[in-house]
């Protein structure tokens, strides 16, 4: 739509790191959440832990790449 921002994330105001501000950025954390939960349901028991924890490694890394592309630039934030 015109005038929209091209950014699903805002930066957050204190600290490093984004926040979701369009529909498409809470989609990707609902993904992300979902996929790490179905790795809890079903790799944590049959694969072991340090499998699970290279899978939510790899999704946050994921994720942080979305968040680096679709994001404001991060910056640590003093607040205003």
């Amino acid at each position: 739509m015109p005038g929209e921002s091209s950014h699903w994330f805002r930066a957050k105001r204190y600290g490093w790191g984004w926040t979701p501000c369009t529909w498409q950025g809470w989609a990707v954390v609902a993904v992300f959440l979902a996929l790490v939960a179905g790795g809890v349901v079903f790799l944590l028991p049959s694969r072991g832990h340090w499998f699970f924890a290279g899978y939510v490694a790899a999704l946050t890394a994921l994720l942080t790449a979305v968040c680096l592309a679709k994001g404001e630039s991060p910056r640590w934030r003093w607040g205003k």
